[in-house]
């Protein structure tokens, strides 16, 4: 009998996605949030395959405990707590599984949008408490509007799609022009022009040093008192402090987040305010966006063993 590969699990993971794992791998379970600079003793020394995440990440502490690893996967698109220099250094391949989940990513984006211009959360309460109509503010329609994106990747193109189907003009931000788009989308080369000319700015940008509170408070400033944000890139492109007081003195009208600083706690400098919209980072997670980014980790690792290239290089 051929002995499977081992691979260790550093993230959670329900019990299908582990199950698939076990099929192709002799898979060493240690989820945590946190890095582990002890190692994993005779199990990490063992490991050929890492499975984490961009939050989780895998440093070089934690790589000097896994002697004989080949290959590291983030499971979604990000990766920026991933020491890819340092991988590199030891010719260990890293990958990750970008556009995987970005139509299930663009779907909870656009319900966050809907929700936060719309104010359902706070028209359901008030339906459920007996309030009319005549009670509440009335809310701007969606269809129409100039939308923002500010990372145009494979997530950020979902989106503008989706946009597209409400009849928006899209433009975004990228680290550089792309020509692979329609010719009516257009290109802005930073952030705080993004903003003064859009009606919503989206984030999908990566996390990392480059984009660390990239929307300030002057991009906030910049969109305006009737601009909404929403935010599906990392919580740290968004300087929390600065949205609590853009929204609370008006400077925007209002925001949606699936990520924030501070993750897995929850935002405390937002979450008294009526005109936000927050989910816990998990937008990507649905069955069928699951599904695909295990089976894209799974392809990279198949492509690996075979001596062919594999799909998402780092």
């Amino acid at each position: 009998m051929v002995s499977l590969p081992s691979l260790l699990v550093i993230i959670p993971m329900h019990p299908e996605q582990l199950s698939e794992l076990q099929s192709h791998f002799d898979v060493i379970y240690r989820p945590s949030h946190h890095p582990t600079p002890e190692g994993w003793g005779p199990e990490g020394e063992r490991a050929r395959f890492v499975l984490t995440n961009g939050s989780r990440g895998m440093n070089a502490a934690e790589l000097a405990h896994l002697p004989n690893v080949e290959l590291i996967g983030a499971l979604g698109a990000g990766y920026e707590n991933l020491d890819v220099a340092a991988m590199r250094s030891r010719n260990i391949v890293a990958v990750n599984g970008a556009g995987a989940n970005a139509p299930t990513v663009a779907d909870q984006g656009f319900a966050l949008l809907l929700a936060a211009m719309r104010r359902i959360p706070e028209y359901d309460a008030a339906c459920r408490k007996g309030v009319w109509r005549d009670a509440l503010p009335m809310q701007p329609g969606v269809s129409g509007k100039k939308l923002g994106i500010v990372g145009l990747g494979a997530v950020g193109r979902q989106f503008a799609k989706r946009g597209e189907g409400f009849d928006m003009t899209i433009g975004y931000r990228n680290r550089t022009r792309r020509d692979d788009l329609p010719a009516h989308y257009r290109y802005f080369d930073n952030v705080l022009a993004l903003a003064e000319w859009a009606d919503i700015l989206v984030v999908t940008a990566p996390g990392g040093a480059q984009t660390h509170h990239m929307v300030n408070a002057q991009v906030l400033q910049a969109l305006g008192k009737d601009g909404f944000l929403v935010n599906l890139g990392r919580g740290s492109v968004v300087d929390t402090a600065a949205l609590a007081e853009a929204l609370r003195n008006g400077t925007i009208a209002g925001a949606g987040l699936d990520v924030y600083e501070g993750e897995p706690s929850p935002p405390a400098a937002l979450i008294d305010l009526q005109n936000i919209v927050l989910s816990p980072h998990l937008a990507g997670r649905s069955p069928e966006a699951e599904a695909a980014t295990i089976a894209m980790f799974l392809e990279n690792t198949r492509r690996y063993q075979a001596g062919e290239a594999v799909l998402t290089p780092l």
